[in-house]
């Protein structure tokens, strides 16, 4: 099976690629030493793998993100910092795929005329494509992030939202789980608010959280968004009051009750308001709602209890009852409305590719021959890739081609391949699933008579309650790669061609491969 490829007439294409890295070469190794004509930093290990097959020995390069990382979440370090500051030419993916905390390291530190590249935000023009990100984790309450809506003036500015009043029966918590499950507060109720109760995201991004309400009732929780600038810079921009009701709570009357699907308490600079933006569950369809004709609903079934483990004393004491919002996506998961893991459809790594080249002859000119015959030789590679994948992934049978995963990595994978996400379930440390959760994950499994899910290597370890529900079905336990490597997968090309490998083997006729 020969699938049809994309953007080839406007780009050269050619032979084979260059020669890979030495299995020892971790994320931080560069190809062309201290000698290279250009210094390079991407933020990820896959990035940095395209840029040196087209670099080769004229680049020098590192990724700030290591191999077992997650871009989603990666604290960078002081060292990360000092290579970005001897950078000639800096990569990221874009489309909020990279932590704020790294994007705001790399602006803080780069040199003043180092060109900073989001090579997916422009995929379209090298012949590529982005598609929308799709989250549905069929919660039973509501799932409720934070979000920035409009653009910011300034490179790196973001916007910063914080809480400022609370009134209601008990305590507020707002906190992030980390992938380590280590739960970190942004907003405390308990002693008060200060300029501490807030957070930063970048312009048109949202993040997932949890909300944790210490007593049933009503709350009315005043927020503030203000922008800031790099140089600490802040200015008003909106607020607003948004209304929860707590255990079984009523409603006032008049108002819009949302208690499920996906939604947002999100600052809009371009109307200058605080609004809650919802997406109907079934349809997919985005409102936009003024804060106060909303409420929030925290029903009696969001009850659970506070986690025995230390980390989680802001909480209040082990047992006590509490009202959660689950954050739902493990992580400092930040990002917008399109899904930034394009490269895993090769044909759009090839537009990858084709930037990169594009970029690099920009920086260093007299390398053009050089990154021409390298981008010729791994775009040849890469289209015999897409095909073996296709051809591959095209021995599932077609009642097998859904898939269940530890991450929404996967849509341009199913898109391009035929397959279909049927589900991601993300783990979430110290909270157990409730029931219908874990009916509803069976329920998917049984009724699209699922072979097996697939666990990624640096989640797979959390992952207890996939695999424990995929044990008690029979069905398979398989691995893929999805935002990084590891000691057995070091670049792109053995990364796809194993999840291809493992797609094809544990979704196969026999559906076998249980780990």
């Amino acid at each position: 099976m020969s699938r049809r490829r994309r953007g080839t007439g406007a780009f050269a294409a050619a032979a084979l690629a260059t020669a890979l890295l030495a299995s020892g070469c971790g994320a931080g190794s560069g190809r062309g030493g201290k000698d290279a004509a250009l210094t390079v930093s991407t933020t990820t290990a896959i990035i940095a793998d395209l840029v040196r097959n087209v670099g080769g020995e004229r680049v020098d390069v590192t990724s700030v993100v290591p191999h077992h990382g997650d871009p989603h979440s990666y604290e960078p370090s002081p060292g990360d910092a000092a290579r970005i500051a001897k950078s000639d030419l800096i990569f990221s993916n874009g489309l909020l795929l990279e932590e704020p905390g790294i994007m705001k390291m790399i602006h803080s530190n780069a040199p003043e005329k180092t060109p900073k590249v989001p090579i997916s935000e422009e995929l379209e023009r090298y012949g590529g494509s982005v598609i929308k990100l799709k989250e549905d984790l069929g919660l039973d309450v509501l799932w409720l992030g934070w979000a920035v809506e409009g653009e910011v003036a300034g490179d790196g500015s973001q916007v910063r939202t914080t809480a400022t009043k609370l009134e209601g029966p008990g305590d507020l918590q707002v906190y992030l789980t980390d992938t380590l499950g280590t739960p970190q507060s942004y907003v405390d109720s308990t002693d008060g608010f200060d300029a501490k109760d807030s957070f930063a995201l970048p312009p048109e991004a949202h993040t997932h959280v949890n909300w944790a309400f210490s007593k049933p009732g009503t709350y009315r929780l005043t927020i503030e968004g203000r922008t800031e600038t790099l140089d600490g810079k802040t200015a008003p921009l909106a607020n607003g009051t948004v209304t929860f009701v707590v255990g079984g709570a009523p409603a006032p009357p008049g108002k819009t009750v949302l208690d499920g699907g996906h939604a947002d308490i999100a600052v809009n600079a371009r109307t200058r308001t605080v609004q809650v933006r919802s997406d109907d569950p079934a349809t997919g369809r985005r409102t936009r709602h003024r804060a106060d004709s909303v409420v929030l609903s925290v029903p009696d079934r969001a009850k659970a209890s506070v986690p025995k483990e230390e980390t989680y004393r802001f909480l209040g004491r082990p047992g006590a009852d509490v009202w959660v919002l689950p954050q739902a996506v493990i992580g400092k998961h930040v990002h917008g409305e399109m899904d930034p893991h394009a490269w895993e459809d090769v044909a759009n790594a090839e537009a990858y590719v084709r930037r990169v080249e594009a970029e690099l002859v920009k920086a260093d000119p007299r390398g053009r021959p050089e990154y021409e015959r390298n981008t010729a030789r791994y775009l040849r590679e890469l289209g015999a890739l897409d095909d073996e994948v296709a051809r591959k992934l095209a021995t599932v049978p077609a009642a097998n081609r859904k898939l269940i995963t530890t991450h929404d990595a996967f849509g341009y994978l199913a898109h391009a391949y035929g397959m279909e996400v049927a589900g991601f379930v993300v783990p979430v440390p110290s909270r157990e699933p409730s029931a219908a959760e874990i009916a509803a994950l069976r329920a998917t499994i049984r009724d699209k008579k699922v072979p097996a899910v697939f666990l990624e290597p640096n989640l797979a370890a959390r992952a207890d309650v996939l695999r424990r529900v995929a044990e008690d079905e029979g069905v398979g336990i398989c691995t893929v790669y999805g935002d990084s490597f590891d000691d057995k997968v070091h670049d792109y090309v053995a990364m796809m061609r194993h999840n291809a490998n493992e797609l094809a083997r544990c979704l196969g006729r026999e559906g076998s491969g249980a780990r």
